[in-house]
């Protein structure tokens, strides 16, 4: 019977199409059984446990003449190899396809379908790092081992976070509550003893002025009191701002060097700090011209005990003496000198330093005060204010709220309500302030001494 083979690519670069064609008719392979093949190396199969694939080759001759068919061996499949397929693999009978063939004819396709052995099996997932090539394997391995680390780090439920958050914070205030009870206990029993009874009677918490010193509290100090709290106030809040904020929604530049910006908050910090300092100095320079300053400034050593004997008297809850309209006691002397001859200076010096002002070009100058020192006194000074803040108003309000506030506010002795009204007045325009720093009322203030590009 005579069949038509589909002639396929050459076996070899430059050879004829394979199977060879003589005189227009395919070649056949003789009617009687071929002697088996001389055995020849198995290629290695990888896993060892595979076993060898059979060859299907499509019958284009009855399933009769196909026995004494011997495959043609090729080029290796591996550089150094043996020739392919090896000779152990032999032709086997394939059933015609009942359909696409013509008159009953068995269709040929003319082409080796190698089927794989199950025991490969799929191959596992690379344990490299993945191609920078987009693959579809490449994606597939990448979500693969997101998942994997999803389920070995899950995160933490929000819920359950904020319960443990609160947890925490009620703890750490019930035992903050039980030391701050202790240790008032301790020290009513401290002072109860003779030898620290003693120490009180002869250092009761504040010396005498010198015979110069003022008398009375004058209404530019309650000004300067007020300014100094707004500005600090604000400060306080967009140094915050300027430490934790990462993307800035608007920038600031001046107009002499248009390529420098900062972000609007810097800026706004900045210029608040320039408010404050120039407040600060006329502060310190009433001071001196009107002698308020032995008011603050310690003109005695004995400003050290009465200080200690002060500190006793406030932590056993038995208030020392209030006469803030003649004279401070030791402890509140001591804290605020602190606070302007000394925090203050700090403040303004690591401000400097880490602001446009300072040179930048100026090599020696950098290395004898690094960057880095500046912010390490920078973020303290400022949450020595905040303390010492949050501890004046409390024990102003504690130790005689209307007449410590018709001293300082009102300019006036006495218990009056004056110094109430303007104390709620201003913590009102501390707050309206406070509301109204925004991009969008600050940025057209900015405009007047730059430029200001949005996000």
């Amino acid at each position: 019977m005579t069949a038509t083979v589909r002639r396929g690519l050459p076996r070899v670069p430059g050879g004829e199409p394979w199977p060879a064609v003589e005189n227009g008719t395919p070649t056949a392979a003789a009617p009687a059984t071929a002697p088996e093949p001389a055995a020849a190396p198995v290629p290695r199969v990888d896993p060892p446990e595979a076993t060898v694939p059979e060859v299907t080759v499509p019958a284009a001759v009855s399933a009769a003449d196909t026995t004494g068919l011997a495959l043609r061996r090729g080029l290796p499949r591996a550089p150094g190899g043996e020739p392919w397929p090896p000779a152990t693999i032999r032709p086997v009978d394939r059933e015609p396809a009942a359909s696409g063939a013509r008159g009953g004819e068995p269709a040929a396709s003319g082409l080796l379908e190698v089927e794989l052995p199950a025991a490969i099996g799929p191959r596992p997932p690379l344990r490299v790092r993945t191609s920078v090539v987009p693959t579809a394997a490449a994606a597939r391995w990448s979500a693969l081992r997101a998942e994997r680390i999803g389920r070995e780090r899950r995160p933490e439920p929000e819920i359950a976070a904020s319960s443990r958050r609160t947890a925490v914070a009620l703890i750490g205030g019930v035992s903050a509550a039980f030391a701050a009870g202790m240790t008032v206990l301790f020290t009513r029993w401290l002072v109860s003893t003779p030898a620290v009874a003693e120490f009180l009677t002869a250092y009761p918490g504040e010396y005498p002025l010198p015979e110069t010193a003022p008398i009375g509290l004058p209404a530019w100090l309650g000004w300067q009191h007020f300014l100094n709290a707004f500005f600090l106030a604000l400060i306080v809040r967009s140094g915050l701002q300027v430490r934790h904020q990462k993307r800035p929604s608007a920038f600031w530049s001046p107009r002499r060097d248009p390529k420098r910006k900062i972000s609007l908050t810097l800026w706004f910090h900045q210029a608040l700090d320039v408010l404050w300092i120039a407040n600060g100095v006329i502060f310190v320079v009433l001071l001196f011209v009107t002698g308020q300053w032995m008011r603050i400034v310690p003109t005695s050593w004995e400003v050290f005990p009465n200080a200690v004997s002060a500190a006793l008297q406030y932590v056993s809850l038995d208030w020392p003496t209030e006469n803030g309209w003649l004279n401070y006691n030791a402890l509140q002397q001591l804290a605020y000198f602190a606070i302007t001859f000394v925090a203050a200076p700090l403040a303004i010096v690591s401000g400097v330093r880490m602001s446009g002002v300072w040179p930048r070009d100026a090599a020696r100058l950098n290395r004898a005060y690094p960057l880095e020192w500046a912010r390490a006194v920078h973020y303290p000074v400022m949450l020595f204010f905040v303390a010492f803040t949050i501890v004046h108003v409390g024990l102003v309000l504690a130790t005689g709220a209307r007449r410590n506030l018709s001293h300082m506010y009102a300019a006036q002795e006495g218990d009056g309500w004056l110094g109430v009204a303007l104390f709620a007045a201003s913590l009102a325009v501390i707050a309206a302030a406070w509301i109204a720093a925004r991009p969008l009322v600050l940025a057209p203030i900015a405009r007047l001494f730059g430029s200001v590009a949005t996000r």
